[in-house]
């Protein structure tokens, strides 16, 4: 495969990616309460999910959240409402009470995290993502851990794709900046080479400069096919660029539609998006 994979011309060209009716395009018409999966199933879905930590309560009721390929899936809601919980759930790091997780029509939800990376989850959690004591490069190469095979073209497309790793690959990881940390633990799931991309709030902590610059990144390797469902605390941002968009309220399902119709929605605005 020549070039970069995660700079291709495939996809919506423009920023949103929420064209009606184009490529990756979501549920249709938003639905209020709880979220109806698209006919056929998609390529990832945590569907009727209930569950909590332990013997302790339920934090989700009935939540389903689902993304296909080439699509970008985007958990939003105020705090409190479940969202990180949603996708660890997803993730096997939550014990579901009810309800199941199946990736690409095969039911995981019995599989532990670990297993559920081989299976081809990649997942960036929100802190402590990155090994601050070994260099950009090696954080990469930790990536690769489950890959029997040459690497090396992947490593090759990922520097590519955010440049200022290039740069920094001998400087230790600890070193960077917020931003170029996230680049790292993106690139580093990227390693896998995924099935599907999980990012529990990925610009959290950086400025508005950067995160446009890693939503860049992330709407680049959704293009290539590969599906990503995330967890955004900058929602209006996260939506403008979101093909399905999930509005959770203690732990259930609010709202769901397009990115864009999310947006367009007052009530969606007036609760959740400062007007």
């Amino acid at each position: 495969m020549s070039g970069n994979a995660y700079q291709d011309d495939r996809g919506n060209k423009d920023r949103s990616i929420t064209k009606a009716g184009g490529p990756g395009s979501a549920e249709g018409a938003m639905r209020k309460g709880k979220a109806v999966p698209a006919p056929g199933g998609p390529f990832l879905i945590g569907e009727n999910m209930t569950g909590g930590y332990g013997k302790g309560p339920n934090i989700l009721e009935a939540c389903t959240i689902a993304v296909d390929k080439g699509e970008i899936a985007v958990i939003v809601g105020p705090n409190g409402a479940g969202k990180s919980t949603a996708m660890k759930a997803v993730f096997g790091m939550l014990d579901l009470r009810e309800g199941s997780v199946r990736l690409d029509g095969e039911d995981i939800t019995a599989l532990s995290p670990q297993a559920r990376v081989v299976k081809g989850m990649g997942f960036v959690p929100q802190t402590s993502n990155i090994f601050t004591s070994l260099t950009v490069e090696e954080n990469l190469e930790m990536g690769a851990f489950i890959r029997r095979d040459d690497f090396s073209e992947t490593m090759e497309q990922i520097l590519d794709l955010f440049p200022i790793l290039r740069e920094k690959r001998r400087q230790a990881a600890g070193e960077l900046s917020g931003g170029q940390r996230q680049q790292v633990a993106v690139g580093r799931a990227l390693m896998t080479k995924p099935k599907v991309l999980m990012l529990d709030e990925p610009t959290a902590g950086v400025s508005p400069i950067v995160m446009d610059e890693l939503f860049d990144r992330i709407i680049e390797v959704a293009r290539t096919g590969i599906p990503i469902l995330m967890v955004e605390q900058n929602a209006r941002q996260a939506l403008e660029i979101a093909d399905k968009g999930y509005v959770l309220v203690q732990g259930m399902n609010a709202y769901s539609g397009t990115g864009k119709d999310l947006l367009a929605d007052p009530e969606v605005r007036k609760s959740f998006l400062g007007g």
